[in-house]
This record gives structure tokens, sequence and C-alpha cells, in this order.
């Protein structure tokens, strides 16, 4: 009795391959995503932080707004005599500045998506594998334009005038955003190799204040000495600055622009692949 039932229960327990497969199948089986699809779904993700955490907008709006009123107000009368002269130089490259510290929170990012272990996840789906990194980064793209707009909407406010019109403008904010693409690949690079979210901050201020303040940002590199007019010369943000204030002011007559270009194409060239090395590799 008690094998009998030992058989009866053990056939009634297996279950023909084909009938779980029948059971599990619900349709066609979908097909794989693009490149481009998956990035947009990884960075509709990035977007979607901003309305669970409103205050990653404060990088966006207040910082911006405080930059433009404190440098054009505490520096415009002694170095351009008028407030109002100083801000058509200042405003045009002080957004350079401003998008170029923003790019940091891409790092920052990615390297707390690695600490809670969502990239593990992100590295076993069947999708284009730089999908993830190229979504954020396209979503970190909406932020920099966001705090372009921001400053040049104030800057306008308080007098700012671009003489090469509103196609000036945009081009120059188009040549911005490309130029804040490829730097974050530099970041985006280091918060995959630094430990904590801290150190990817301190490395990238490390290397973004020396940029910024030892160029032509604030000032006529003419009044510096020789050996700083040799680093502020090839210094990009330097490029990008100029690159900016000839394009809002309808002048392009420097090789600032083709610079700009280079840098980028220079940038995406180099950590990208470093990105994805260390994207694959094992943590």
């Amino acid at each position: 009795m008690s094998t009998a039932n030992v058989t009866d229960s053990g056939a009634d327990a297996y279950i023909d391959s084909s009938s779980i497969q029948s059971a599990l199948r619900q349709g066609e089986r979908p097909s794989q995503p693009s490149g481009l699809s998956a990035s947009l779904s990884f960075a509709w993700r990035a977007l979607l932080k901003i309305k669970h955490v409103p205050m990653q907008l404060f990088d966006v709006s207040a910082f911006p707004i405080m930059f433009v009123l404190l440098f054009t107000y505490l520096f415009g009368g002694a170095l351009a005599g008028s407030t109002g002269d100083y801000l058509q130089q200042l405003l045009p490259a002080i957004v350079v500045m401003n998008v170029s510290f923003i790019t940091m929170y891409t790092g920052m990012a990615i390297n707390s998506d690695i600490h809670k272990g969502v990239f593990d996840r992100f590295r076993s789906l069947p999708i284009w594998r730089p999908a993830v990194l190229v979504g954020m980064l396209m979503a970190d793209s909406l932020r920099y334009l966001m705090a372009a707009v921001v400053m040049l909407v104030v800057g306008i406010v308080l007098g700012f005038r671009p003489d090469g019109g509103p196609i000036g403008v945009v081009a120059a904010v188009g040549m911005l955003l490309v130029f804040a693409f490829s730097l974050s690949w530099v970041w985006t690079a280091m918060g995959l190799r630094l430990k904590t979210p801290e150190s990817v901050m301190q490395m990238s201020m490390t290397v973004l204040f020396p940029l910024t303040f030892a160029s032509n940002v604030f000032v006529d590199p003419d009044t510096m000495p020789g050996w700083v007019q040799a680093f502020v010369a090839n210094n990009p943000i330097t490029h990008v600055a100029t690159a900016s204030r000839e394009l809002m002011h309808g002048a392009v007559d420097s090789p600032a622009l083709l610079w700009v270009l280079g840098w980028s194409l220079g940038l995406v060239l180099v950590f990208a692949p470093l990105t994805m090395r260390a994207y694959h590799a094992e943590r």
C-alpha cells in the first residue's frame, strides 16, 4: 500500500517540460530593445528620481541664480567699472562654469547606484550594455540645459543683451551641452572606480576648481603672470567660455569653437572606453 502510494504520488508530481513551457508562454517573446530605446528608458529612470527627491533641482535652480547675482554685483564695479558692462562678458562664461560643476553629479549618482547593488542587476539584463550609462548622461544633459536656461533668464532680467540674438544663444547652449556631455564621461569613469560618492565629489572638485577659476571666466588673462597665462590659454574651460561669448555676441573670430569640439571628441574617445571597461569589470 505504501509503495503504491509513493509511486502514484511520484507520477502525479511529474510534469512534462512542454506543459511547463505552454503554461509560461503568454504570447510571443518580446524583441530585444534597441540601444536608443534602452538608453531612453534609463534616462527616464534618472528623471523619475527628481520627482521623488526634488532637492536634486537645487543645483540647477538656486545655485545658478546665486552665481549670477553674487559675481555680477560683487566684482562688476571693480573689474569693469559697472555691473551692466561686466554682465555682458560674465554671463556667457559663468554659464559654462556652473554647468561644468554640475557634471560631477553624474559620477556621484552612478557610484551611489553601484553601492546599492542596482548595477549588478543592470549588467544581467539582455540590453545594449552602454545603455545604462548613456541613459544617465542623457538625463543629466537635461539638467545642464535647465541650469543654462535659468542663468540666461536671470541675466536677461538683470540687463544681459546678447548681440548674436536668439540664434547665437541657442548655438552657445548647444555647444556647451556637447562639452558637458563629454566632460561627464570623466566623472562617470571615476564613479565606477572610486569607493564612495564623497570621494568622487572631492576628486572632481580638485580638478574643476583650478580649471574654472584659472581661466578667463572672471578676468582678462592679460592681467595675469606669464606662467599663469600659459595655463589659461590651454585650459578647456577658457576655450568653452570664449566660444560661448563669441556665439552669444555674434562675433566668432577665434579658433575657440574648434578647440571645444576637439576637447569634446578627445574626452569621449579617452574616457568612454575607460568607463565601459570599468563597467564590465567585476567589483
